[in-house]
Order: structure tokens, then C-alpha cells, then sequence
């Protein structure tokens, strides 16, 4: 039987729906972790945190303010995607600076928070 695992996703803020256009990305890995090799043999791995995302690129619809999303602070934000997978990003903010693409009609939005955990 066929499932479907990849196409449509919804993107919210705070309850508030952004015309998600593409490159949708999720990542909820809290932290990272590296090889560590001596010159005989692998002596372990380190451990850092690091800070979870949701980062997609936003159709410039009406409706949609770049102002209004660049001061987003302390927001819910939830990904919803087509194989029913559900991931929502506490206490996110709006990271990096907007840059629009005057002739797609869009601009990269990258949400990051203090946890990303599937539902």
C-alpha cells in the first residue's frame, strides 16, 4: 500500500498560517555530536547544544508583512506535514535578517527556539 510521505505542509505562527512556498526544513536535534580520533584509534565524541529550527521560504501574499515577522519573539511555531507529521518549536524567534526576492515573490523565514519536538 502506498503512503504518502512527501508534498503538502503547512507552517504556523502562533496560530497564524504563512504561505509557505518551499525549502521547508526542520531541525529538531538538540544537540550535535563530533568524532573525536586520536593517532591510534577513535577516542570518543564531543557533545554540544545547538539551537533547533524551522526554516522555509514565505510566497509575499497580501497579508503578509516582512515588518510584522521580523519582530516575532517568543512564538509557537508549527510544521505540519503531508505525511501527517506534526513538529512544533517553543519559545522561537525570528532569526537572521530578511532578504526578498523581488522577482520569485518571497522570502527565506528561519524561525529558531528552545525546543522542536514531534507530536
Amino acid at each position: 500500500m502506498a503512503k504518502r510521505i512527501a508534498g503538502v505542509a503547512y507552517w504556523k505562527v502562533d496560530g497564524r498560517q504563512l504561505a509557505l512556498r518551499g525549502n521547508f526544513t526542520i531541525s529538531p536535534s538538540a544537540f550535535e555530536r563530533a568524532g573525536i580520533a586520536g593517532q591510534d584509534y577513535v577516542h570518543g565524541f564531543s557533545e554540544v547544544p545547538r539551537v533547533p529550527f524551522i526554516a522555509g521560504d514565505v510566497s509575499l501574499v497580501e497579508g503578509t508583512s516582512v515588518e510584522d515577522i521580523d519582530s516575532m519573539v517568543d512564538q509557537t511555531v508549527t510544521a505540519e506535514l503531508a505525511n501527517g507529521d506534526v513538529w512544533v518549536l517553543r519559545n522561537a524567534w525570528r532569526a537572521n535578517a530578511s532578504e526578498i526576492n523581488a522577482r520569485e515573490g518571497q522570502f527565506a523565514v528561519r524561525f529558531e527556539g528552545e525546543s522542536c519536538t514531534q507530536l
